[in-house]
């Protein structure tokens, strides 16, 4: 049986909103919402269908982190991600 490596660039949008709530245990509304607000910016499959790289979903443990254990909302949240990005 064959072994293959494969590499995906960190920057590849490859994940539907349904695994990445899975991945990152934030609901799929509340991802919708982050969007909306700009916090994260998946880029888009159509109209509808976002998908989500791994530095998305890595930025998006960090916000699961503010949310559950700082009690961060969302506008807390992009304003934190914001100063950050700077």
């Amino acid at each position: 049986m064959p072994l293959f490596d494969i590499y995906i660039s960190p920057d590849e949008p490859v994940y539907i909103i349904s695994v990445v709530s899975r991945l990152v245990d934030i609901p799929v509304w509340t991802l919708r919402q982050l969007d909306k607000k700009g916090v994260v910016s998946p880029k888009r499959l159509g109209k509808k269908n976002r998908l989500y790289s791994l530095k998305d979903v890595r930025r998006l443990e960090y916000i699961h982190y503010l949310m559950e254990e700082k009690r961060v909302n969302i506008h807390g949240i992009k304003i934190i991600i914001e100063k950050e990005v700077k």
